[in-house]
């Protein structure tokens, strides 16, 4: 029933247009359905799950307002806002917004072997590692799914996931 639900919701996400919804409240919606289906490697353990958001100032704050300190299994969520590439290394997500399309490489480097789940918005960023790339097609928001950038971070992503993308 649950995944019904995010299924059901997902679509009608994809689906709205920027004069229905704030598109920073739908990518802070989708980023945090997106992190259900998505498994870390220490999901169990204990501490502290962060969020980082570099280059969107109201994915930031929309994030921050709904899920800052509710639990995420074992640990609480933590949004942090990013002012630097090397921040991301201590996150478990993170969001690059489109001010910061053009550090993407810098945060891919300094991530690199580490279970990091990157989301970004920008044209191209899924094929050139992104694990998650939002894209607007024919007016409706849309997301790719690099499934070797998540196999190589070490994630895993449930097929509901894998089945609603535009794999890469």
């Amino acid at each position: 029933m649950k995944k019904s639900i995010f299924l059901m919701l997902m679509v009608a996400a994809t689906t709205v247009t920027a004069q229905d919804r704030p598109t920073h409240e739908i990518h802070a919606a989708m980023l945090f359905n997106f992190i259900k289906y998505v498994q870390w490697p220490n999901e169990g353990e204990p501490g502290e799950f962060v969020v980082g958001v570099i280059g969107d100032d109201n994915v930031f704050n929309t994030l921050s307002q709904w899920y800052n300190g509710k639990p995420k299994g074992s640990k609480k969520y933590v949004i942090k806002k990013l002012t630097s590439a090397d921040e991301s290394s201590t996150c478990q997500v993170v969001y690059v917004g489109k001010s910061k399309n053009k550090e993407f490489e810098n945060i891919k480097s300094s991530i690199e072997g580490k279970s990091i789940l990157t989301i970004t918005d920008g044209n191209g960023l899924g094929q050139k590692g992104s694990c998650i790339n939002f894209k607007v097609i024919d007016g409706k928001l849309k997301f790719e799914l690099n499934q070797a950038t998540l196999t190589g971070s070490n994630l895993k992503v449930s097929t509901q996931l894998s089945s609603m993308a535009i794999l890469i």
